[in-house]
C-alpha cells in the first residue's frame, strides 16, 4: 500500500511525521500520524502506542498538545495517531451539522447502517489495518498498547478488551466509560448500529468489562472537574464492572483536572511508563 509524506518535523531527538493512504476498510483516504524516537532502527525496532482521540479531533492534537514526545523518546516508544473518522467527497456527514456524530465522530465502530456503513469501519481500520500497515512501513515491533481520550479512551478501552491478544495494556483519559448509557453514545450508536441495543454491547467498555476478570492492565484518570463527568463519562459505571469482574483496572480521580489536553499532558508521561512496563 503506498504511504504519502505529508509532513516531517524532528522534535525530541526523533521525528514527527503524518502520512495519508488509500484505506481498505474505511474506503477513502486516510491520515496517521506517528512519532519515531531517536533509538528506532531497521535493527532496533520499538514497540507502538497507539492514540485514539475524541470528539472533533483530527491526528494533530495529541501530537501537538499532549507534550508526550520526551518521554516517549526516553522510553524509546513510537506513538501511532490515526484520525478519528473518515473523510472526504462522499463520506456522510452528521445531517445536523453536529459535531458528536458524523465527521470526526467515528466512535471506532463498523456502521451497520446506511449511509454511513460504507466508509465508517473504524473498528476495523484501528485493530487490523493500520497495525498492519504501521508493522511493514516503520521500525517497530508488534509490541502494541493502545490509549486515548473521551470518545477515544471508549475506543481505546473498548478495543482492548476485545483484543487482549494484540495490547499489552490500555490506558484512557476521561474515557465515555458506559457508551449505552450516555447521550453521545446513544446518538452514534443508533446511527452507526441501529436500534436493536444487543448491537450495542459489543462496543461498549462497562458492559465488557463486567464479563472479563483478565485482559489487558487498565489505567483510567478521569477529572473531577470535568464538565461531561455526570452526563457523559460516567467512570464509575466502569469501576463498578471492573469491581463485579475483578478485572485489573485503576482508576484515578484527579482534583482539579477538566477535559482538556491541560489534563493530559499533566499525566501523559505516567500513561507511558505504565505502558513502557508492560512491554517487558
Amino acid at each position: 500500500m503506498t504511504l504519502t509524506k505529508v509532513s516531517s518535523a524532528k522534535v525530541a531527538g526523533g521525528w514527527h511525521q503524518q502520512y495519508s493512504h488509500n484505506a481498505t476498510s474505511t474506503a477513502c483516504a486516510m491520515r496517521f500520524a506517528i512519532f519515531l524516537p531517536p533509538q528506532a532502527s531497521p535493527n532496533n525496532p520499538v514497540p507502538v502506542v497507539y492514540w485514539l482521540s475524541g470528539l472533533t479531533c483530527t491526528d494533530e492534537n495529541f501530537m501537538q498538545k499532549a507534550g508526550a514526545f520526551k518521554k516517549a523518546a526516553e522510553l524509546g516508544l513510537a506513538i501511532v495517531a490515526p484520525d478519528t473518522s473518515p473523510r472526504g467527497d462522499g463520506v456522510a456527514d452528521d445531517p445536523e451539522g453536529n459535531s458528536d456524530f458524523g465527521l470526526g465522530a467515528g466512535f471506532y465502530v463498523n456502521a451497520t447502517q446506511q449511509p454511513f456503513a460504507k466508509h465508517y469501519q473504524m473498528y476495523t481500520y484501528v485493530v487490523e489495518e493500520l497495525p498492519a500497515l504501521i508493522e511493514a512501513n516503520f521500525p517497530v515491533t508488534s509490541q502494541r498498547a493502545i490509549s486515548g481520550h473521551s470518545m477515544g479512551g471508549h475506543g481505546a478501552l473498548m478495543i482492548a478488551l476485545r483484543n487482549p491478544s494484540l495490547f499489552s495494556s490500555v490506558t484512557a483519559f476521561s474515557p465515555i466509560a458506559h457508551p449505552t448509557e450516555c447521550p453521545w453514545g446513544v446518538k452514534a450508536f443508533t446511527g452507526y448500529l441501529g436500534e436493536d441495543k444487543k448491537t450495542w454491547a459489543q462496543y461498549d467498555s462497562t458492559m465488557l468489562m463486567q464479563n472479563k476478570s483478565t485482559g489487558p492492565a487498565a489505567l483510567v484518570d478521569q477529572g473531577d472537574a470535568d464538565n461531561f463527568l455526570q452526563q457523559q463519562l460516567k467512570p464509575e459505571h466502569l469501576q463498578q464492572a471492573a469491581k463485579q469482574s475483578g478485572y485489573p483496572l485503576t482508576l484515578r480521580m484527579q482534583a482539579g483536572y477538566d477535559h482538556s489536553y491541560f489534563f493530559i499532558s499533566s499525566f501523559i508521561d505516567e500513561h507511558l511508563e505504565f505502558h513502557a512496563q508492560r512491554f517487558g
